[in-house]
């Protein structure tokens, strides 16, 4: 597994809640983080001229609609 995916992977386990201690993993944040990730570097792709960053705007704005 990719050293990225392990670190996101880590940040999504939960404490249940119910009379025991139980630790759990949450599949929708980890689903989140790795959208957000993704549109971190579509947005890291900006600086090549107007039109180039105007599409790159697009798409993080596009990716955002639709996993929202």
């Amino acid at each position: 597994m990719n050293e990225r995916i392990k670190e996101l992977y880590n940040q999504c386990f939960v404490e249940l809640e119910n009379d025991t201690p139980n630790i759990g993993f949450d599949f929708e944040k980890f689903a989140e983080l790795i959208v957000a990730e993704c549109i971190n570097i579509v947005n890291s792709a900006e600086g090549g001229g107007n039109q180039w960053d105007s599409a790159v705007q697009k798409i993080s704005q596009d990716l955002k609609k639709h996993f929202k």
